[in-house]
């Protein structure tokens, strides 16, 4: 199967440049590595030189869009496997491409996504929390796991995925307007058209954060708003059910770990996050002043 790798990129850094050269040694290259770059100035055109299978489409800031801008690249492919990464995650090993594309192996797999690990030493709350949501243990999820998993059924993410084109093209691509979450919204429209999402987990790739609580915030928000926004099943789902079990799940480790002085900097964090969740969640209530202050997002409300 052919496989072109879509990296939307803004003022990309060393990371990025370190991802390209992982890329360029895996064991399954992509067949083409189209990345669609926000503001031109903010592109090294030297870092691509170097590789043969690399192309660059430029567009300005007030283009992008989350589903939109995945969209294009998207429209720029005729792979039968449509790969997405962000320019900040790093590929583990040489294997990362290979093993995601040995998903589709099974014909009903519309989507994979991977693994995302997060370093200890930088930020151990976030290295513990990637544990928890990206777990060793590869698996399959259709529709009728919709009971017991609730919203983790079509949780995905475009760190690192990968897309059947036929699947892809058939739910219409990427939503052209959202705030965020496109991603788990393409996951939930296959698992309704009855389509499995696999997580892979030995498809590794380094990803991490370091937000600072109000960020949490932000970006909580928007999360919401664009389960709201979009509906579906996202609203006939269980969620906040799962990240209290995260929340004792972690609590637990920290304390068991000897790190219970990093309990309350998680504390503050897990609430910013509830509290942006809750208002995002009901943000048709609010005024639009204080939406504008919320969001991490504010040209997506300018229409």
């Amino acid at each position: 199967m052919k496989v072109d790798l879509i990296i939307p990129t803004y003022k990309p850094g060393e990371k990025f440049k370190e991802s390209l050269r992982r890329l360029s040694v895996q064991t399954r290259r992509p067949d083409r590595i189209i990345i669609i770059n926000t503001e031109k100035e903010y592109f090294h055109e030297q870092w691509i030189e170097e590789y043969d299978n690399v192309e660059v489409h430029h567009i300005e800031k007030k283009d992008f869009d989350h589903g939109k801008t995945r969209d294009y690249g998207a429209s720029l492919s005729n792979a039968d496997i449509l790969m997405f990464m962000t320019d900040d995650a790093i590929p583990k090993d040489k294997h990362v491409v290979e093993n995601l594309v040995k998903a589709f192996e099974n014909s009903q797999v519309g989507a994979a996504y991977g693994r995302q690990l997060a370093d200890a030493k930088k930020n151990y709350i976030e290295y513990y929390t990637r544990i928890f949501n990206y777990p060793s243990e590869s698996r399959l999820k259709t529709i009728d796991d919709l009971d017991t998993l609730g919203i983790k059924t079509f949780f995905c993410s475009n760190v690192c995925s990968a897309y059947r084109k036929s699947d892809y093209d058939a739910m219409g691509g990427f939503i052209h307007k959202t705030i965020f979450n496109e991603d788990m919204i393409m996951a939930s429209k296959m698992i309704e058209a009855g389509k499995a999402i696999a997580y892979v987990a030995d498809a590794a790739v380094w990803h991490w954060h370091d937000y600072k609580a109000m960020e949490q915030l932000h970006r909580n928000f928007d999360l919401a708003v664009s389960q709201v926004d979009y509906g579906g099943l996202f609203l006939k789902v269980k969620s906040e059910s799962e990240g209290i079990k995260m929340v004792i799940s972690t609590l637990k480790h920290l304390l068991s770990k000897g790190k219970a002085y990093l309990i309350p900097k998680y504390i503050i964090h897990t609430g910013c996050k509830y509290i942006g969740f809750k208002l995002g969640r009901n943000y048709h209530e609010l005024p639009q002043w204080l939406i504008l202050k919320l969001t991490m997002n504010p040209t997506y409300w300018e229409s």
